[in-house]
């Protein structure tokens, strides 16, 4: 090891450490309650949720996954993908943030996502938030596998060392953070981590620009490549038996493009449906700590995604002029982030730079072992098996669930040849579908039922499975992404099933009811303040005189 490598070991040490004095410094006052330790007892302000909610959306895939298929692929993937996902992310914040922040504490004072749907709906034998929980930890349990996928390719491709062994040591730091610190913790590492995967990308993309010699020789070079950089064909690398490019000296060869069809198009748009249904944002919503103030987290995070994104993007496509023939496998080109930071920076601003891919792994890791042990410990523990259980037995319960995801997800990313796009793209089609058309019902009609519900939920989890594994390698259209058909088929169960099932209580209508006057008092008068679901201010104005009677 040289001394630029100890350099660049030194930086992320201290990046490391950072994020240990933050988790421990939250520790006191985390475990004052379950209500802390989960939801950080609904008082985080709009920049660290906003920065919290995108950090821990934004795992490995937008420093790896992202960069590396537009290394791979050109731009039309990635590029449909991230258009996909800037829409999602708008349309979550504007049409979900504020509603779900006001029904869910008026619904129970909910503190996790499967307790929000049980209490909906009035569902006393915690059956859709038991369904929900199993959901969860299954689905994150691959998603966390991701994040530590991450880890183990940072230092191996940095470092050369030991896959497994780094991979492993990521996943205990993340381990140990999130089970002291709790949600606080959670969200004030993730505002940090947040600031830096931005700095990262940018500091990357000029660097990479500069090296180049500007943008015009980068696109004279890319356009050479037969449907590099087109938004309706994908370039098409030609790959050996073992899956790696082939070279004619030191050029990769490229067959004739692919067309990108409608269907991929579709597809690649369609990511942006999971924002309905992911509780590492959701759970963001609930926790903020007034609904007024869910548009400007709505501008910072939006603004957020745009700019990292283009970024990320920018950095595939550009190394791909960089360093043409570096990275022959679509797993290896994930590490095209790591292998510019390296070769353009000094080594010890190169270690602070990588860290942002620390801190976009470990944000989200986090992120899925709180929410997986929230949900076990407060929807399962106490919701089925223990009702009278103590916050502290809760707490303990929950640290043991995070235990049990820790050791799923190491499995899951032993295997270094895990390509992270791949990966997060099962787990957030199995999410989405699972949660998001339940919460947009939920939110928006009245009749939906709780059989409805839950019929909804496992018809898009399963869904996800079946069409993945079976039905997709038929190709054609129905090679579109599993999120897509899941999705429409939850949201059509959920639909029929309601109509023919009993209508909810009057008692469930009037909870509702109450909660939408309440909307309809800010959308006349934005400036409202609500205090436990009473209007403060235009009491003349016919839908606060409602909620007041």
């Amino acid at each position: 090891m040289n001394s630029g490598d100890v350099l660049v070991i030194f930086a992320i040490l201290i990046y490391f450490i950072a994020v240990l004095i933050i988790g421990f410094s939250y520790t006191k006052r985390s475990n004052s309650s379950s209500s802390e330790y989960f939801l950080g007892g609904r008082k985080i302000g709009p920049w660290f949720t906003a920065f919290s909610a995108e950090a821990s959306d934004m795992s490995g895939y937008l420093l790896m996954g992202l960069p590396g298929l537009a290394y791979f692929t050109g731009a039309a993937d990635a590029g449909w993908t991230a258009i996909g996902l800037a829409i999602g992310t708008y349309l979550n914040w504007k049409f979900v943030a504020r509603r779900l922040r006001r029904y869910s504490e008026r619904a129970g004072d909910a503190i996790t996502l499967p307790a929000f749907y049980s209490n909906r709906f009035h569902d006393h034998k915690n059956i859709i938030s038991t369904i929900a929980a199993v959901i969860i930890f299954v689905f994150f349990c691959v998603y966390t596998g991701s994040c530590f996928v991450t880890c183990g390719k940072l230092f191996h491709t940095l470092f050369g060392i030991d896959y497994s062994l780094m991979m492993v040591f990521g996943a205990i730091i993340v381990f140990l953070y999130t089970m002291v610190g709790g949600y606080l913790s959670v969200v004030a590492t993730d505002f940090l981590q947040g600031m830096l995967m931005i700095f990262a990308l940018i500091v990357i993309v000029v660097g990479s620009v500069a090296m180049a010699g500007g943008v015009e020789n980068t696109v004279a070079f890319l356009q050479d490549i037969p449907g590099y950089l087109s938004m309706t064909a994908s370039a098409s690398p030609l790959l050996d038996e073992s899956g790696a490019q082939v070279l004619s000296g030191l050029q990769p060869l490229f067959g004739d493009p692919t067309n990108f069809s409608i269907i991929a198009i579709v597809s690649a748009l369609a990511w942006g449906l999971g924002y309905f249904g992911m509780p590492q944002i959701l759970v963001r919503f609930m926790s903020i700590r007034s609904d007024t103030e869910i548009k400007q987290s709505r501008i910072i995070a939006c603004v957020w995604v745009v700019i990292s994104m283009f970024c990320a993007i920018s950095i595939g496509l550009i190394g791909r002029y960089l360093m043409p023939a570096e990275l022959l496998t679509q797993s290896a080109a994930e590490n095209i982030f790591i292998v510019l930071s390296r070769v353009m920076l000094p080594s010890f601003f190169c270690g602070i730079v990588v860290s942002g891919i620390l801190a976009a792994s470990m944000s989200s890791a986090s992120a899925y072992l709180l929410i997986t042990g929230s949900s076990i410990a407060e929807n399962i523990f106490r919701g089925v098996f223990k009702k009278n259980a103590t916050d502290n037995q809760v707490l303990i319960a929950s640290r043991i669930t995070l235990a049990c995801v820790l050791l799923f997800g190491i499995a899951v990313a032993w295997n270094e040849d895990s390509v992270i796009f791949t990966v997060v793209s099962y787990a957030w089609a199995g999410l989405g579908a699972s949660f998001g058309p339940l919460t947009l019902f939920a939110l928006y009609w009245r009749r939906t039922t709780k059989e409805g519900a839950i019929a909804g939920m496992l018809t898009g989890g399963i869904t996800v499975i079946v069409w993945s594994n079976f039905i997709k390698p038929l190709g054609g259209i129905f090679g579109v992404y599993e999120l897509l058909p899941a999705f429409i088929l939850s949201c059509l169960v959920i639909v029929v099933v309601s109509l023919l099932t009993k209508e909810p209580s009057q008692e469930i209508y009037d909870e509702f009811d109450h909660y939408m006057d309440e909307e309809k008092l800010t959308d006349r008068n934005p400036d409202a303040v609500l205090e436990g679901g009473i209007p403060l201010e235009s009491p003349t104005d016919p839908a606060a005189q409602k909620v007041h009677s």
